[in-house]
Order: structure tokens, then sequence, then C-alpha cells
């Protein structure tokens, strides 16, 4: 089977290459999948450049969420079916005509669902609702979010207003809140606009913000946390621009702030199944009812993986680039 690989840590652009590898076969409780689609996340891109959490033995293979049918089924497998549609969101090495994953982390997809929007259900989707549901926010709270265009922001600022939670986002340039009213998401802000703390206060009317979610880093951290309300919440959920946070103590010593992470896929893992369960049911009815919108910028085939990533990078992309074998 061919298969997206690296044989080093770098830029992906630079060393992802399409490969001939063995077939793999499922073991106990394992599933073989057909890949259909498969989208491109930073935290694929941040595992080839040997930056992430997890850091994989090489060559290895790429890519943690994908659409594709039950090919075959290990022993002791229960409830699949061969040719059944399935969705995985934490299976490494998806970029791959076939890959193995546990039977108990596949999700069936319904009849009705778009391969695309199947594609990128699972990974972005839930670790957004994930974030909403650990926040506690009741309706009518209020709280914040840099990097508002980019996808997990799209999600945050949608999953919220379903829920009745104000959301402000910031972006870096005026072309981002555009486009996002253009997808229907308001209260977006500017941070390159003179006074923009103040058209924060009038987008709220005053009221305090509770919590605010930082994927940006460095000073981006500080801006964020001059936004909480006294005893806020600041939750570091990327690093686009910097590892670091720049804030001050002074905010967190007289303000009382509490700085956290939030890590998706071990928040995912450590849920319990009927939670799990019910997050992903309102998933689903949101992409049915459409006030959950997953669009999808451009497909690639393997062959054109170097290209593929750098479209995902692009800025001012709207939607997912996905892999196609």
């Amino acid at each position: 089977m061919r298969a997206i690989v690296h044989h080093s840590f770098a830029e992906p652009e630079s060393v992802l290459t399409v490969e001939e590898r063995t077939l793999p076969e499922p073991g106990a409780g394992q599933v073989r999948v057909k890949t259909i689609l498969s989208p491109i996340h930073n935290h694929d891109l941040w595992t080839v450049r040997g930056t992430y959490g997890f850091v994989p033995d090489l060559p290895a293979q790429a890519g943690t969420e994908a659409v594709g049918t039950v090919e075959a089924l290990g022993h002791g497998v229960e409830g699949l079916e061969v040719g059944q549609r399935v969705v995985s969101g934490g299976t490494f090495g998806v970029w791959a005509e076939y890959f193995t994953a546990k039977a108990s982390g596949l999700i069936p997809v319904p009849a009705g669902l778009p391969d695309e929007a199947a594609a990128q259900l699972v990974a972005m989707p839930l670790s957004a609702l994930s974030l909403l549901h650990s926040l506690g926010l009741d309706e009518g709270q209020w709280m914040a979010q840099n990097a508002a265009n980019g996808a997990v922001g799209r999600l945050v600022a949608q999953l919220a207003a379903a829920r009745g939670i104000g959301v402000v986002g910031l972006v870096r340039r005026q072309e981002a809140v555009d486009q996002l009213h253009d997808q229907g998401i308001t209260n977006v802000i500017s941070t390159a606009d003179d006074g923009w703390q103040d058209r924060v206060t009038t987008v709220t009317g005053g009221a305090p913000i509770v919590a605010g979610v930082d994927s940006v880093g460095g000073a981006a951290a500080s801006d964020m946390i001059s936004l909480l309300a006294e005893k806020g919440t600041l939750i570091a959920f990327g690093a686009m621009d910097s590892p670091a946070l720049e804030i001050s103590s002074g905010d967190l010593i007289f303000r009382q702030i509490t700085v956290t992470g939030f890590w998706g896929s071990v928040v995912n893992r450590e849920m319990d199944a009927a939670t799990r369960a019910d997050l992903f049911a309102e998933l689903l009815a949101r992409v049915s009812s459409g006030k959950l919108t997953l669009p999808v910028a451009a497909v690639y085939s393997f062959d054109d993986v170097r290209e593929a990533v750098a479209a995902s990078l692009a800025p001012g992309r709207v939607g997912k680039v996905l892999l196609k074998p």
C-alpha cells in the first residue's frame, strides 16, 4: 500500500514522501480501515517537525484523523461490519491507503453525513466542544479567544453561540474579521486597530469575561489576560507564535487569574464514555442543523502532499485541507 512517510524531523514540505509500505493486519480488538479522506491538522505538522507532545519513532507515517470504510476485523471485534463507514480521530499514521485502529476508538458515520465533513468531525470539533464543556460556562456568560479565524476558533464561536455563550474573537487583521462575518460569526475584533480593548467592552456591554483561550502565545497571552475579569481563567490551547507565555505576575497575584493548559487528545481520552457520547451526539446535531459548519479549502492527492501542506499553512485559508489516497 502507499503511505505518506517521513524519515527525519523537519519542515513537512521538505521531508514528507509517498512510499510503499506493508499492508497492516488488524490484531485482536483492531480493525483495518480503507482511507477515504484525511485532514491536515496543525498538530500533524508539529509531529512531523518533532515539536509536538507525541514524538514517533522514525521512519514514521503521519496523520491522525480520517474517514474510511471497514475492510477487515481483528479477533473479538463486535459492533462493526466490513464495508461500514467510520471515523477515527486519534489513530496515528492514517495518511495511508489503509490503517489499523482500535475498534473501540472508531465511530460509525451516519449515512447522511458527507465524507468531507466526516473526515474532520472528531479531532478539532470534539476538542472545541470538550474545551467548552470543561469551562463550565452558563448561558449568558462571556469568554474571549484569539486566533478566532483558525479552525478551532471558528468551531468554538459556533458551538458557544448554539449554547447561548457569548464569545469575543480576536484576530490580527481586518480581512479576517470580514471573512468571519461572511460565515455568520460576529463579535470579532482586530487587535491591529487602535482602541480595540474599548471595542471589546462595547461588544460585551461591560459584562465580565470569565475565561480566555490563548492559541497564539507570546505577548498575545498578556492581551488576553487584560480582558479577563477578576478570578478569570486563561487557557493555553496552542502556541502559533511562541511556546512561551508573556504574562504579568501582577495580573496573576492581584487579579487572582488562573492559568491552565488544555490538550484535547488527553482530555478526550480520559473523559468518561457517557460524556463523550453526549458531546459527540451534540456535534452531530449541530452539523445536521447547520449551526456548525465544517468547510473544506481543498482536496489533494497523496502525491501532492507537499503542496497540500503549503496550502494548509497559507494565511487566510477558510476550511480544512484534505488528503485523498
